[in-house]
């Protein structure tokens, strides 16, 4: 059976006439496409199905993957950078090139993503594209001075190419690792319903700590002296060939985790839904029978708005964003989308304030060691003690974010989404005041689980609030007959603007903690100053942030 335009004119049949025409073969089989494609009320809302857990796992490996590839940065990175011979006054533009390009492009990307036409879905082409361009950085800085001196063969040119591939290297991983948080989340979004969006952001912060924790203690073995060491030639090798296998085989669960149904391009959604003087199909209505979903429909919505927005398509097609048009969305974003990016970039700053110096704290602060003193002197290797206590602190914390992912679901009911935002940032407010205060050993390490209990924080309640958010404005919609401002903001840019404030407290960090402590004389100001700023983002979440009901 076929429908015209003058049958879409006249709206889709009531519940009762769909009831009597059921006596009718053809009518029957169309009622009973259109209830299966409503979940049983051909006029209630269309929610992605339930995903079973394993595939909200597998969806979460991706994380895994990323924060196993950050532990191994995190351990090798500063080794690297100065058995290269890289100069002192170019370590910060290292760690600033790379937020910063993050911070300008982030959105772009975002939105280029909730606009994209693959026929692999809109989110996956980038999330492969950017862990190939993670691999590719992890190649250069941890394999660029073997690189060198295989292709060079003058000596005199071999530390300047080192070094520039290193920092190039240093600088693509960063880009591409911070870049692949947003699109991962987007995808999550896109292909789940809102309880399974929940769930799948709590499996995140589970792997996320477990990756991190299994980076730490990888990085922490003596690789050199082993077996794989020798036959690769160094530690650095090794730590490679592990980490890219380990991402390798979490990016490819990722991918083949849940299928993404395509965007149709602007051509095909002229040709298929603006030409309604030629006869269309049930099946055509929606782009849902064919696998493919229409830029301009959201994944919720109503049968009996099909109708209506194919009689004025022309105001639910989404065009492709101009840059200018992506800033004006940007600024134009509604008062509680920019506090809880407020509130995401507070808590960055916080947690990146004592992470970055962390491990220094302990070797200057708690162990009492220096830095700058001769190599084989005893101050110096007991910094280097307390370096690697550090390392363990850290990995503590790891394993702290991944157990307390899972008891935030226990959680929530009871204290919702604002007790957990505010005894993330208050728990690691008073923890780093603390060590900062007693900077004893066993109990600066028995603090750093309540690191894990911020890192977890962040990595999930700023996402199940703009969850919260785009179902508040698709529930709105349908009160309203489907009729929305076209704002220009997708799931993805939203993503994208919420993971812009992590680049963006890079750089605060990243300029301004190397002023205070070199005023400070001592790098025991960086844990207060952060203790200051999760406070003060106590405050913040508690009166600024909008929660829904």
């Amino acid at each position: 059976m076929t429908l015209t335009k003058q049958d879409f004119s006249g709206g889709l049949l009531p519940p009762s006439e769909l009831g009597t025409a059921g006596t009718d073969h053809s009518r029957g089989k169309e009622k009973a496409m259109l209830e299966s494609f409503a979940g049983g009320d051909p006029f209630g809302s269309v929610e992605p199905e339930k995903k079973p857990t394993g595939r909200l796992i597998m969806h979460s490996m991706a994380m895994l993957g990323r924060e196993f590839c950050y532990a191994v940065e995190a351990a090798f990175v500063t080794p690297v950078l100065l058995s290269v011979g890289l100069p002192k006054s170019l370590y910060s533009l290292v760690w600033l090139i790379s937020p910063i390009l993050g911070f300008v492009l982030q959105p772009v990307v975002g939105s280029a993503s909730d606009h994209c036409t693959s026929g692999w879905g809109k989110r996956r082409p980038y999330i492969l594209a950017l862990g190939i361009m993670m691999l590719l950085g992890m190649a250069l800085y941890l394999n660029g001075d073997m690189m060198v001196s295989a292709l060079i063969p003058e000596r005199g040119k071999q530390q300047t190419w080192a070094i520039v591939i290193t920092m190039l290297g240093v600088v693509l991983f960063d880009f591409a690792a911070d870049f692949i948080d947003g699109p991962i989340k987007a995808y999550l979004f896109d292909v789940c319903s809102h309880q399974d969006k929940e769930k799948g952001l709590h499996y995140h912060a589970l792997l996320t700590g477990l990756g991190g924790a299994l980076g730490y203690l990888t990085g922490a073995m003596d690789w050199g002296h082993s077996v794989l060491g020798r036959f690769l030639g160094s530690e650095f090798q090794v730590m490679f060939v592990i980490a890219a296998l380990v991402f390798l085989i979490c990016l490819t669960v990722h991918l083949c985790s849940i299928p993404e149904a395509p965007l149709r391009d602007d051509n095909t959604e002229t040709k298929h839904l603006l030409k309604m003087d030629e006869p269309c199909k049930y099946g055509s209505i929606d782009g849902v029978k064919n696998g493919y979903l229409n830029p301009g429909y959201d994944e919720k919505k109503t049968l009996s708005e099909l109708g209506k927005s194919l009689e004025t398509p022309h105001t639910q097609v989404q065009t492709r964003m101009t840059v200018k048009s992506l800033m004006k969305a940007l600024v134009s974003m509604p008062s509680h989308y920019r506090c809880l990016c407020v509130s995401h970039l507070i808590g960055w700053t916080a947690f990146l304030s004592n992470m970055l110096f962390f491990t220094d704290f302990m070797g200057q602060i708690v162990y009492q060691g220096n830095p700058y003193a001769p190599h084989n002197s005893t101050v110096y290797l007991t910094y280097e003690r307390g370096v690697e206590i550090g390392c363990w602190g850290m990995c503590i914390n790891a394993i702290s974010s991944s157990l307390y992912s899972y008891l935030q679901k226990r959680l929530l009911p009871y204290i919702g989404l604002k007790g957990l935002y505010f005894i993330g940032y208050l728990l690691f407010g008073v923890g780093t005041g603390f060590i900062g205060l007693f900077p004893k050993v066993y109990s600066t390490l028995a603090l750093c689980s309540l690191f894990g209990v911020m890192s977890s924080t962040l990595y999930t309640v700023p996402f199940n609030l703009i969850a919260e958010y785009h179902r508040e404005e698709e529930s709105q919609k349908e009160q309203n007959g489907g009729e929305a401002e076209a704002n220009g903001r997708g799931k993805g840019i939203d993503c994208a603007a919420l993971t812009c404030m992590v680049q963006l407290a890079q750089i605060i960090v990243g300029v301004g903690l190397g002023f205070l402590v070199s005023a400070a004389g001592s790098v025991i100001v960086v844990v207060i100053c952060a203790s200051a700023v999760a406070l003060i983002g106590c405050c913040f979440v508690a009166f600024f942030v909008r929660y829904v009901e």
